[in-house]
């Protein structure tokens, strides 16, 4: 088993509604796991959001508490429901309505990772899948759960900012349209996650980082901004996706020479975003 389930940065001060959270970087991937795999240690990280977590490590200094996973993606999906359990992986598992992420192997307890590449040889027990919820999907939640009710309570609305990052390839589809190739996809669900306002300044301030944002497609958002995101209670969630070759060589799964640059730039992002946090709670204190 991965050594811890989630790693939660304080900071001194919560001046914030907003919580940052990334719920795909973890990179402990115990033996006891990688020899269950049919994968080597490099090929198993091909889903992972690599270094998204050291992207992100300075929301505390704006004042945002942050919130990583420990286990890998691989092994337990954070962004999955729980019931979200695939049959062809877990022996015994009920069988479920049509679901397109259980069906391409993407439940909760994932049996692919990138490009279609099966984890394992054969199936998982049910009761096995059941440990990996409870031991690490559970405690998860229940601490980004914690986080979201102590802003709501604190400031009377709760931003949570889901980080993620996609392939390169994701975006392959807008090469040769003439169009700028994406490189931020922002996901509230249609709308239905988050307020516009919000939404607008976010995408605002990483088009003043220079980058080329568009909203949903490919990326709406999956369970988190599903279940956290109800505007109308004054709880918001959005899904951010970041093109991984803006800042690591994706072959390798290593930094790249812009990675600290970049994470610089990304700096004044986070700190815009955790002013929003701040803004909003004032203007809804004074309505």
């Amino acid at each position: 088993m991965p050594n811890i389930a989630y790693h939660l940065m304080h900071p001194e001060r919560r001046t914030t509604s907003v919580v940052f959270a990334s719920p795909h970087s973890g990179r402990d991937y115990p033996w006891s796991f990688l020899r269950k795999t049919r994968l080597n240690a490099h090929n198993i990280r091909s889903s992972e959001d690599a270094f998204v977590d050291r992207l992100f490590d300075c929301a505390p200094q704006m004042g945002a508490p942050f919130i990583k996973a420990g286990a890998p993606r691989a092994f337990v999906d954070l962004n999955r429901n729980v019931d979200e359990l695939d049959p062809a992986l877990i022996e015994g598992a009920p069988q479920a309505g049509h679901n397109p992420r259980v069906t391409s192997g993407l439940g909760v307890i994932p049996r692919v990772v990138a490009n279609g590449q099966a984890i394992y040889s054969g199936k998982i027990s049910l009761d096995e899948a059941r440990r990996r919820i409870d031991d690490f999907w559970r405690p998860y939640h229940r601490a980004l759960a914690g986080q979201l009710d102590q802003a709501h309570l604190m400031f009377g609305q709760a931003i949570l900012v889901d980080c993620h990052s996609m392939p390169h390839e994701a975006m392959d589809s807008f090469a040769g349209t003439g169009v700028r190739r994406p490189e931020v996809v922002i996901g509230d669900r249609f709308g239905a996650s988050a307020r516009g306002e919000i939404v607008d300044r976010i995408e605002a301030a990483f088009v003043a980082m220079g980058l080329h944002v568009v909203r949903n497609t490919p990326f709406a958002g999956a369970y988190i901004a599903q279940h956290y995101g109800r505007p109308n209670a004054g709880r918001h969630a959005l899904q951010i996706e970041i093109d991984r070759s803006l800042y690591m060589n994706e072959q390798l799964i290593r930094p790249n020479g812009n990675f600290e640059s970049f994470k610089a730039a990304l700096r004044e992002v986070i700190a815009e975003i955790a002013a929003i946090g701040r803004t909003s709670t004032q203007r809804l204190a004074a309505e």
